[in-house]
């Protein structure tokens, strides 16, 4: 589905986020609305370094009847790092940009008045990913055997497990999963049955991020 007039328009790395990002959105009270009409466009671009080109970013700000636009990308091992890079892709089209995100993610307004927003997983400040930020979502009585999935995947890494280091959170998560009932649930399942928490208070500062970017608070 190729999106040439919808306002508010977010953009993503992959498509965990396509799927996740609607169901926690839906859990803390926001109505998506349809597949071919949501409350926001979700364009993912497998991968970073697809998201992170100028001109793609500057052409994403001049779609026809454009009103908001957002950026979620993951931290990784150099959040500091990521910030630069996904500013300076942005100064061509936004000369004014802020040099330093906001804890509570990036909410600016364009040039051409766009309201245009930088979220950067987990929280804006530490290394991680998606499923760093989803681990904040894990209900609070399961923190012990959250607990003893984190040491199972070091015992595992130990063996000979072959998952690298960068992907550590996903193993962890996915771990916890597999103890869940039913085990093995995909991410966005697990928000939408509740097997993690989406109204977990650690999820309220993206959640917040989000309606007031997207003007749905």
């Amino acid at each position: 589905m190729v999106n040439k007039t919808h306002p508010r328009v977010l953009l993503v790395e992959g498509k965990e986020d396509l799927r996740v990002i609607p169901e926690l959105m839906e859990a803390n009270g926001v109505n998506w609305g349809t597949r071919t009409n949501p409350i926001v466009y979700i364009k993912e671009f497998d991968g970073y370094d697809p998201l992170v080109d100028p001109d793609v970013i500057q052409a994403e700000l001049q779609a026809s009847q454009l009103t908001n636009l957002g950026i979620i990308i993951d931290a990784d091992d150099n959040p500091q790092g990521r910030w630069q890079s996904i500013r300076n892709a942005c100064l061509q089209s936004i000369p004014n940009i802020p040099e330093t995100l906001p804890e509570a993610g990036l909410i600016h307004v364009a040039p051409n008045n766009v309201k245009f927003g930088i979220w950067i997983m987990p929280d804006n400040q530490i290394r991680g990913m998606l499923e760093t930020f989803l681990a904040y979502m894990i209900p609070d009585p399961s923190e012990s055997m959250w607990q003893f999935a984190q040491e199972v995947v070091v015992e595992a890494k130990n063996r000979g497990a072959v998952f690298t280091d960068a992907h550590i959170d996903k193993a962890n998560i996915y771990t916890w999963l597999a103890w869940q009932s039913p085990p093995g649930r995909q991410l966005h399942q697990a928000i939408m049955e509740r097997i993690l928490n989406p109204c977990h208070p650690n999820a309220q500062k993206f959640v917040n991020w989000f309606k007031t970017l997207y003007n749905l608070a």
